[in-house]
């Protein structure tokens, strides 16, 4: 294999057989590629694009450059959900044990904070103790005696995905079809599931801005996940404001608790869980339709099935056994709160959801850097949602901050983060589409 010939092939249009897609991708994983040649690969297919057979091709050969897990002493369907990311998105702490409790075994690998949007690994690891990479004995005796685990992904999964995703980050590649679809399924596929289901983020608070955008990035995972052999599908769902009441690491899981005691019922957050965990238990066959999936999330829900699961996940990975009985023992506050006040009064009709994550990491709650620590107790909670009247004054959100001027910085920002109507706004659909 001569990488270059590889590379000027992809450049000049071509498409690149799959043996060629593999060999340059055991180079890559085996450190025989420059950097240079790797970013070139990625320039390439930027440009170029790859058919689907390529993008199955790339996908396989990444997720075979490391470990597969195996699961074969589970008798339970394996499944999982992705999200491509979003603000207040905290869908994937309660889906996993909803799912788990109706039956279903769910080896859940996440990541951490990406640009504006949070990680899920950021919020679990506002919880003391909790080990996010443990070792593969504990992982697999998590999930197959707790139902789920909820883990960061370790060298040995689909590694280069991690060298590949490296120089794209820095090469401008990171928005290419083609490589976020194959980055993010050959971990998938590591993992070694059965089932897949993807939630696709449309809107301002998104990767994906265009609706257009987030269908072509949808049928490219599905298309490619269910020729790699896993049963997939996607919704596509709105992020045009937090999905949350709350924006942060330790305030959004204090959101997941309160959804696990029922305390979050009737909202957007709820519809969106309820609706993929009904999706992947059809998938999976443990329901016949979406419709019974769902009423099985509800009775997980509403008797503390899922909560139940959740401890015993959290108390496995080293976390607190008490942590849902006594939430304040643990998760840490912010010395400082304070109300943002309503700029007058109308409707809630628009906001820029992107900007509040980024007002999120303006706080210390994310990162602008790799090495930058993380300060769990900042963000925002009993965030109103869009379509609410407020009179001038009223609270529309809480600030959580570290300190008094950033918690004035953050109040300013947030507010101007929300335009509001005289008339109230047609709202969009929580769930858009199906794929």
């Amino acid at each position: 294999m001569i990488p270059q010939e590889i590379i000027r092939r992809k450049r000049d249009g071509g498409e690149l057989a799959a043996v060629d897609i593999r060999s340059f991708i055991d180079a890559l994983a085996a450190g025989r590629l420059s950097e240079g040649q790797i970013g070139a690969f990625a320039m390439a297919v930027w440009f170029k694009g790859m058919s689907r057979q390529e993008i199955v091709a790339l996908t396989l050969a990444m997720a075979d450059s490391g470990d597969r897990l195996q699961w074969a002493d589970i008798d339970r369907p394996i499944a999982d959900k992705h999200s491509t990311g979003g603000v207040g998105d905290n869908v994937s702490l309660m889906l996993a044990p909803i799912a788990a409790a109706c039956g279903l075994a769910v080896p859940m690998i996440s990541g951490r904070g990406l640009g504006h949007t949070g990680g899920t690994l950021d919020k679990l690891e506002s919880i003391p103790g909790y080990m996010i990479t443990p070792d593969a004995d504990l992982f697999h005796r998590v999930v197959k005696q707790a139902g789920c685990a909820i883990i960061g992904q370790t060298g040995a999964l689909a590694p280069a995905d991690g060298r590949l995703y490296a120089v794209r980050d820095v090469t401008a590649t990171v928005d290419s079809i083609p490589l976020i679809t194959a980055s993010i399924l050959s971990k998938k596929l590591a993992a070694g599931l059965q089932t897949l289901v993807l939630d696709v983020k449309v809107g301002n608070g998104a990767f994906m801005a265009e609706r257009d955008q987030a269908e072509m990035l949808a049928r490219s995972l599905v298309e490619v996940a269910n020729g790699a052999g896993v049963k997939t599908s996607a919704l596509i769902t709105d992020m045009n404001e937090p999905l949350a009441d709350s924006a942060g690491n330790a305030v959004e899981m204090r959101n997941c608790l309160d959804f696990l005691a029922g305390r979050k019922g009737n909202t957007r957050l709820e519809a969106i869980v309820l609706a993929f965990a009904a999706e992947m238990l059809e998938k999976s066959g443990i329901a016949a339709l979406p419709e019974e999936g769902e009423a099985m999330a509800r009775r997980a829900l509403s008797s503390g099935k899922a909560a139940e699961i959740f401890a015993r996940m959290v108390s496995m990975l080293g976390g607190p056994a008490d942590l849902i009985e006594n939430p304040d023992k643990y998760l840490a506050r912010a010395p400082v709160k304070k109300p943002v006040a309503a700029a007058r009064s109308g409707w809630l009709a628009a906001c820029d959801a992107r900007g509040i994550g980024v007002s999120v990491i303006d706080l210390g709650g994310g990162r602008r850097h790799p090495a930058d620590r993380i300060d769990h107790r900042v963000g925002f909670s009993e965030l109103l949602p869009l379509g609410t009247r407020v009179n001038a004054g009223e609270p529309i959100a809480l600030v959580h901050a570290a300190d008094e001027a950033a918690a004035e910085r953050a109040a300013a920002a947030l507010a101007a983060h929300y335009r509001i109507t005289e008339d109230a706004p047609a709202l969009n659909p929580v769930i858009s589409g199906l794929v």
